[in-house]
């Protein structure tokens, strides 16, 4: 397995990935490499987008407004997430934010929002959800993307889950003890 180089700026790009390719940066991450890590041109980075792997990448465009990567050799190959579900009732949104961040950061491959009786968010962001997922890969080393999908009514959900599935629902009020010692 290769090791994680978090000493490096990490990016998640749309494009597919490849040795040789010159990948088009965004202006929100043009803006992010350059003004906030105030990065220059040549500068090292890692790419990934969730279905290539990570490669080395550098910094190369015309101007600071438009950047481009320049990709170099695969770091590590592409990883399986773990076939973790992550079902959540939606707060508000800094704490949405807070819960998309560190779902990740704990390996749920798939955020599902479940609407309950007591859900109290009437609309969710699905981009911002993914957009904030997507800024915990960059930061914490994972290579993949999760899938975030539309809110469902628990009861939908519920229905829904396979039989051989393990379901952990974590009771705030249940006296505390480790869900998983009744297996």
């Amino acid at each position: 397995m290769a090791r994680t180089d978090y000493r490096t700026p990490r990016l998640c790009v749309a494009a597919p990935l490849g040795e040789g390719e010159m990948v088009r940066l965004t202006p929100e991450q043009t803006n992010y490499l350059v003004n906030v890590l105030r990065l220059r041109e040549g500068a090292r980075v890692l790419a990934f987008n969730g279905r290539d792997g990570e490669f080395a990448a550098a910094l190369a465009g015309l101007s600071r407004k438009d950047l481009s990567l320049v990709i170099g050799p695969q770091t590590r190959p592409q990883e399986t997430p773990p076939d973790v579900d992550f079902l959540f009732a939606p707060l508000k949104h800094a704490r949405l934010d807070y819960v998309a961040q560190k779902a990740v950061e704990m390996g749920a491959r798939r955020l599902r929002p479940i609407v309950t009786r007591r859900t109290q968010v009437s609309r969710l962001n699905i981009d911002r959800l993914l957009a904030n997922a997507i800024v915990a890969c960059e930061q914490c080393g994972v290579i993949w993307t999760p899938e975030v999908v539309p809110p469902e009514p628990l009861e939908r959900a519920l229905a829904g889950w396979p039989v051989e599935r393990l379901l952990v629902f974590c009771d705030e009020e249940a006296p505390q003890a480790s869900p998983l010692e009744r297996f």
